[in-house]
């Protein structure tokens, strides 16, 4: 901290030598023309020591600096790269160039002049004109060895997006997810809409809200935690596809997986059902994968994996079943309870063999699922949202996209029966008082659903997820611009 103190300190003194001698040191405006990547492509041909006679003009940020004398050399970054640049004193000026001696490491610059190829082959810019486009007051951290301390990294992101390569190629194919995304679904006949943050109930999803007041009402509001019940009153309204890309806030844990902020794709299919839902995710993921990636076939962490449709299908029952070979079905409410003992599961509330059955699915069976894989009818306890399942009113046409073990999203074949969606809600609402994470009831909701609402599909994926699988990144923090953190000590 002392060798850092120091350094700024001597910054701040070229500061003022620079404002003393009339350099603005932070002025407006650049007229920057190039960039360093087609400037790379487009003098590629250039053979050693040859200059071209086109001028350029770039700017970014210094990140390597040799002053030697009358002569200097450095590396300037811009959005697209690097490009090495070439100074010298008889060519810009004595009193350009020893403004330019007052340049730092992390300064920004502006540059104008001609394209050559060094002696050694690396193609750079003779400059003729260079200006000071922002004083940089803190050194770069571990110049020579880039960022390495991971709270930093995420604390200080704008540090690790300018010192790792790596971090910013993640952060643009993020980009590049969500724009094929919005691709895939408008070419499908989607329409892209949105919903309020801000909500005077929260609902969608079993999560515990965010609660915050609106003071000109005098109303008590609640952030998001799911678009689900508004992009069903669309459905209701007359529109027969829709999506939203929104954020969603839950007052939950933190772990690799989870922030309290994260970014859910929704769509909404009315005339179809969770059949339908399971293809068209499985063509979305399809579809984004090579389109990011040129492949279906990604290594995540340590595994091999391939998102190739069609995917298997496996109700929850099944693979209880089929990964710790019991039949869930056939045991008793108290060889469950003993189940849950002998395998230190902990159970809350009233027994409910239903909820414990997901619990053992979750606890025990979800990391085994390394490949894709669809997992159905689920038990009609975990929500209050989705139809019964066809022949089997114990369980829900409820669908889950699994890969690596995580969760990718959840679906259903949407309850659209007003009076069988009322009493699932009450009962869910008086269950609040031990849970907080149980819905409320949603009295304009359920007005809406009297209006009559089509049979529908619905499909929540979590992006920040997505982004994971097909970006090997193996936390939910590394595909976040700005992950909540702890507060520093």
């Amino acid at each position: 901290m002392e060798e850092e103190h120091r350094l700024i300190v001597q910054r701040k003194q070229k500061l003022q030598e620079l404002k003393k001698n009339n350099i603005d040191p932070y002025p407006y405006k650049f007229d920057k023309k190039d960039n360093s990547k087609d400037i790379l492509e487009n003098f590629k041909k250039l053979k050693k020591e040859e200059k071209a006679k086109e001028k350029v003009s770039i700017a970014g940020r210094i990140m390597s600096l040799r002053i030697m004398g009358k002569v200097s050399f450095g590396h300037l970054q811009d959005a697209h790269g690097k490009i090495q640049f070439y100074i010298k004193e008889d060519e810009v000026g004595k009193k350009e160039y020893n403004t330019f001696k007052k340049f730092d490491l992390g300064d920004f610059m502006g540059i104008k002049g001609n394209v050559f190829r060094t002696k050694r082959g690396e193609i750079s810019i003779w400059v003729n004109k260079v200006e000071l486009l922002s004083k940089s007051l803190r050194p770069l951290p571990e110049k020579w060895h880039g960022l390495k301390d991971i709270e930093i990294r995420y604390r200080q992101r704008y540090l690790d997006l300018l010192i790792n390569h790596d971090v910013k190629e993640i952060f643009l194919k993020r980009s590049e997810i969500i724009k094929a995304i919005r691709e895939f679904l408008d070419s499908k006949g989607f329409i892209e809409v949105e919903t309020p943050l801000l909500q005077p109930l929260y609902g969608g999803a079993n999560a515990r809200p965010f609660k915050t007041k609106i003071n000109a009402y005098n109303m008590d509001m609640y952030l998001s935690i799911s678009p689900e019940l508004y992009l069903k009153r669309l459905i209701i309204g007359g529109f027969e596809k829709v999506y939203t890309i929104s954020k969603n806030f839950r007052n939950e844990g933190v772990d690799k997986s989870h922030n309290p902020e994260f970014s859910m794709l929704e769509f909404y299919w009315a005339y179809a059902d969770y059949n339908d839902i399971m293809g068209i995710t499985e063509d979305l993921i399809n579809y984004v994968a090579k389109k990011v990636n040129k492949s279906t076939k990604i290594k995540y962490q340590d595994k091999n994996i391939e998102l190739k449709k069609p995917w298997k299908k496996l109700s929850m029952n099944n693979a209880i079943k089929k990964y710790l070979n019991i039949n869930v079905e056939k045991l008793s409410d108290d060889d469950i309870k003993n189940y849950l003992r002998d395998n230190n599961i902990e159970y809350q509330g009233d027994f409910n063999r239903g909820l414990a059955t997901e619990l053992i699915f979750e606890t025990l069976v979800q990391d085994k699922l390394i490949q894709p894989v669809f997992i159905i009818d689920h038990p009609k306890e975990s929500t209050p949202l989705c139809k019964p399942k066809r022949g089997n009113n114990h369980l829900i046409e409820r669908l889950e996209p699994y890969v690596y073990g995580w969760e990718l999203g959840n679906g259903y074949s949407e309850l659209n029966d007003p009076i069988l969606q009322r009493e699932l809600l009450e009962e869910q609402a008086k269950q609040r008082v031990i849970d907080e994470e149980n819905h409320p009831v949603d009295e304009d909701f359920i007005k809406a659903l009297e209006y009559g609402m089509p049979p529908t599909g619905g499909m929540g994926i979590g992006i920040d997820r997505l982004t994971m699988i097909l970006t090997d990144s193996p936390t939910i923090r590394d595909v976040i611009f700005f992950p909540v953190m702890k507060p520093e000590k």
